[in-house]
């Protein structure tokens, strides 16, 4: 009887734990940061790891700021987002799977398609909505926190704001933003 319920609760404890590191890898954050490249004048998204910060500043990327957080894995009410670059005009967007087609990007001369993060497709506590904008005389695009200086962007020729999804504010907090979520 011993063995038995011995037994029992090892497997039990090993399910429980093995759930709880699930759940932890699927809400594992990800800052996401801006760059900027002055000698292209053109900005990048960049998630955390994504590339080492050496590699892009000996890439001449500078003025890296973090616009917001989002999750590293796929997940309920999350959009993948994916990085393009483009090499005839050296731009680097970062869009949402459900904003373009592969072949509508393909099409416009992007290349280098990569998954960077995942994103809120809904609004919730601590979330922040994040915009593309873009300059069409150095066909450039930018990612912009609603919670950002958007102005210094209008000063810049950025127009066309276009709506992509939600990013969370602040990674304190995301823990309350899950449990109030369900």
């Amino acid at each position: 009887m011993k063995k038995t319920f011995i037994l029992v609760t090892t497997v039990l404890a090993s399910f429980l734990g093995f759930s709880n590191s699930a759940q932890a890898q699927t809400d594992e954050l990800v800052r996401v940061y801006r760059w900027y490249n002055p000698e292209d004048n053109e900005y990048v998204t960049v998630a955390e790891d994504e590339y080492q910060d050496g590699q892009l500043l000996n890439w001449k990327w500078t003025m890296k700021t973090q616009i917001f957080v989002a999750y590293r894995n796929p997940g309920p009410d999350r959009v993948a987002v994916y990085a393009w670059y483009n090499p005839v005009t050296k731009d680097h967007a970062s869009i949402a799977e459900d904003e373009y087609t592969d072949d509508q990007m393909l099409k416009q001369g992007y290349t280098s398609k990569h998954i960077q993060f995942y994103a809120l497709t809904r609004r919730g506590p601590n979330t922040v909505a994040v915009y593309r904008w873009r300059v069409s005389k150095h066909k450039d695009w930018v990612t912009v926190a609603d919670d950002s200086d958007t102005d210094a962007y209008l000063k810049k020729d950025f127009r066309h704001k276009t709506f992509q999804y939600f990013g969370i504010a602040r990674s304190t907090d995301v823990y309350i933003y899950n449990q109030l979520d369900k």
